[in-house]
């Protein structure tokens, strides 16, 4: 009799663990596919959005546009400030690049000017660095003329020059500024014009 009744208990209890079981693990599933639209449920892959779509280039339809209002109104709240420098960048990068197209071109140049194109090159980038317009030419010129009239007149150096030039003045007014005279001025020009005219035929 007591046989009878065990057997029967058994089986039910394990009826009930199998359903509880599954009612767990039917729980977990709907967990983790909560999130998935319909007819996609259980399927994996990365979410939407991940991938080829998180390029900068979609950032204005994800965003409905709010990206290229935000980029839109940078340049508003530096009162220019980022467009400006940006296009400073550019004008030093563009300029640092003619002159290395020149110290290529003439090769002897440097060496005749009783300097190397690696000092002409990184003098002329740290120039750069403060007056984005300044051309290579202008740089040569000033290294030149400082060579020539620092022993005479010691506050003419090239940096006394470059910022001159960097002031908006050119390379004949700055000379004046500094104390030479109108003709002393056209001469020494003069000379450091034909001493580079002549550096490059080499």
């Amino acid at each position: 009799m007591y046989m009878r009744i065990k057997k029967p208990a058994i089986f039910l209890l394990t009826c009930v663990l199998l359903i509880a079981m599954q009612s767990i693990v039917s729980a977990q599933g709907r967990g983790r596919g909560g999130g998935a639209a319909p007819g996609n449920r259980g399927m994996g892959g990365p979410p939407a959005g991940v991938g080829v779509d998180r390029g900068i280039n979609t950032s204005s339809d994800r965003s409905g546009g709010r990206a290229d209002t935000g980029r839109g109104i940078a340049s508003e709240r530096s009162n220019g400030r980022s467009d400006a420098g940006l296009d400073r960048a550019r004008l030093q990068r563009e300029n640092a690049q003619q002159a290395n197209d020149e110290l290529r071109s003439h090769p002897g140049m440097a060496a005749r000017l009783h300097t190397n194109a690696n000092d002409l090159r990184a003098g002329y980038q740290a120039a750069l660095l403060t007056n984005p317009s300044l051309k290579f030419g202008q740089y040569v010129a000033a290294t030149r003329l400082a060579a020539h009239l620092g022993q005479s007149f010691p506050n003419i150096t090239r940096t006394a020059i470059l910022a001159g030039l960097a002031s908006g003045r050119s390379i004949g007014q700055t000379l004046q500024d500094l104390g030479l005279s109108k003709q002393q001025e056209k001469d020494a020009q003069k000379r450091a014009e034909r001493e580079i005219k002549e550096a490059k035929r080499s």
